[in-house]
């Protein structure tokens, strides 16, 4: 007797198939599209919260299994996509309305790498497969056109002005503004710093993004209250160094991002250890026990640590990031694994955000 396979036998074997970081099964979150049966054939699509989920493959994997004991199914064709979710709250008449997601990537202080690891890290969710802009908000000090190789130059279209693109990731920097003269922006004042950086928010045609990163300058200045009143940001990602007094400054910076109603998504700990290239040994130069402190002390997510190495420096210097140049690099996959981490929490922030809209 041929055992016939139903729609709600499928869905209540996939309800027990919970997201390791959402907490929720992949049904009740809208994951499976299209379910459809036909002589014992289960066709789906997966569609995953972001393509640079952690825990991307380890879902894919469960899914084909629990399905595969389902009495009935003699094969499966399922399409895995994914769909990054918003976690920032889109109106109407929102600023950067295609724009899922903002992530602030902020410091204490200077000199801790915080534009190498913005780069990298947008870089990296670039690779995932991810639509990614970078907004270089340092107008002091823009060094993100230097560090990816961009010269000058700016084109407008429809009055609106269009980022430069290099490696699938579109930029926007006061650096890349051609400059006149001997112009100074070193003598510029807040309100016209404030108004560069809505101008790059309200005039610059971003398209469709899953995230903008942010690269704030240093410190808790004009920018970064501007950008928290300008636009709903889905969270902040604190660069440090190992040392004590780096890692304290950081996180105050953190707590006061907290204190504008702006999520932090976790912690990034720059230059953690110096690995040695004749016998592989790991030594911290700066320190060591960054997780510990933030998590323990300050109660904010740790999101990983990235090495201390010169291929990291001499890409920056030449406009060549590591995740470019030497994508199966350990000091690569230290980046990537930290984009992933970072997709994970606003996975999480924005599921948090929706099922308080429900509730609402």
């Amino acid at each position: 007797m041929k055992i016939m396979v139903t729609v709600d036998e499928v869905l209540s074997t996939l309800k027990t198939v919970i997201d390791p970081e959402l907490h929720k099964d992949i049904v009740s979150m809208g994951m499976i599209k299209d379910l459809t049966i036909s002589d014992g054939k289960v066709s789906f699509t997966l569609e995953l919260t972001t393509p640079a989920c952690p825990y991307n493959s380890e879902i894919e994997q469960e899914v084909r299994e629990k399905v595969s004991t389902i009495k009935g199914v003699n094969d499966l064709d399922m399409k895995v996509t994914a769909r990054v979710m918003e976690g920032r709250s889109i109106g109407a008449e929102e600023i950067l309305p295609k724009v899922k997601n903002v992530i602030a990537v902020a410091s204490g202080k200077g000199g801790v790498g915080k534009s190498t690891v913005a780069i990298n890290l947008a870089l990296a969710l670039v690779r995932t497969g991810a639509k990614v802009g970078l907004l270089d908000a340092d107008i002091y000090g823009p060094s993100v056109p230097l560090m990816l190789g961009l010269q000058p130059g700016l084109e407008a279209s429809e009055n609106m002005i269009v980022p430069q693109e290099i490696h699938n990731l579109k930029v926007i920097s006061m650096g890349l503004v051609p400059q006149q003269g001997e112009q100074n922006v070193g003598i510029w004042r807040g309100p016209i710093i404030s108004g560069i950086i809505k101008q790059f928010l309200t005039t610059v045609a971003w398209d469709e993004l899953d995230y903008l990163v942010v690269d704030l300058p240093p410190g808790t200045g004009d920018v970064p209250l501007t950008l928290a009143q300008t636009i709903p940001i889905t969270g902040i990602v604190v660069v440090t160094t190992p040392q004590d007094a780096a890692m304290n400054i950081a996180l105050k910076a953190a707590l006061m991002f907290k204190k504008l109603g702006i999520p932090i998504i976790g912690v990034i700990e720059n230059m953690s250890y110096f690995t040695c290239p004749h016998c592989n040994k790991e030594t911290h130069v700066f320190g060591e026990g960054g997780e510990e402190k933030v998590s323990e002390k300050f109660g904010v997510p740790f999101l990983g640590q990235i090495p201390l190495h010169p291929g990291i420096m001499q890409g920056s210097d030449f406009g060549k990031p590591v995740v470019i140049t030497e994508p199966n690099s350990p000091q690569a996959a230290a980046f990537k694994k930290v984009a992933m981490a970072v997709a994970g929490k606003i996975s999480i922030i924005a599921a948090e955000m929706q099922a308080n809209a429900v509730q609402q």
